[in-house]
């Protein structure tokens, strides 16, 4: 009895990672209100939930500036609860609108996808395919080489 309810329990808890993007919302740094529908469907998705303040997303955040070229083809989605002033200090200090595929904002107090995947960690990814289904999450300590082999294998 004991391991079916432990199994159940993990299934419950992976549950909310299954399935299709989260209808996530966020403020952006031009104060205008972005939501998951508004992402490009018909190429891959990657979610990040980040801190602006975090040693490690901000590490995270300079690989992935990095290598963009090899996610030109990936709609991602940078999503924190902090405040609109200092997603864009963050935005400003690694120049992130100059990428046409990189969404940045806040979720506000809301804290849904905070919710929704039940992050602990920062950084937190979420990967989806071109239709919006859910592929694979990854907390902490990202290497991104492996969010963009599996990328590379979609197409």
């Amino acid at each position: 009895m004991i391991i079916f309810t432990f199994f159940v329990g993990c299934c419950l808890c992976a549950n909310s990672q299954v399935g299709k993007l989260p209808p996530f919302q966020m403020m952006q740094v031009n104060n205008k209100l972005f939501k998951a529908q508004n992402l490009p469907m018909g190429k891959p998705i990657l979610i990040v939930y980040f801190s602006p303040e975090c040693d490690r997303c901000e590490i995270f955040t300079k690989e992935l500036v990095e290598k963009v070229s090899a996610l030109k083809n990936t709609s991602i989605a940078m999503v924190t609860y902090y405040p609109v002033e200092n997603v864009s200090r963050f935005v400003n200090k690694f120049s992130l609108n100059r990428f046409a595929n990189i969404y940045v904002g806040t979720e506000g107090d809301s804290l849904f996808l905070r919710g929704y995947y039940k992050i602990i960690e920062l950084p937190f990814a979420a990967l989806y395919t071109k239709n919006g289904g859910f592929v694979k999450s990854y907390s902490k300590n990202i290497h991104l080489n492996n969010i963009i082999n599996i990328i590379q294998k979609m197409k």
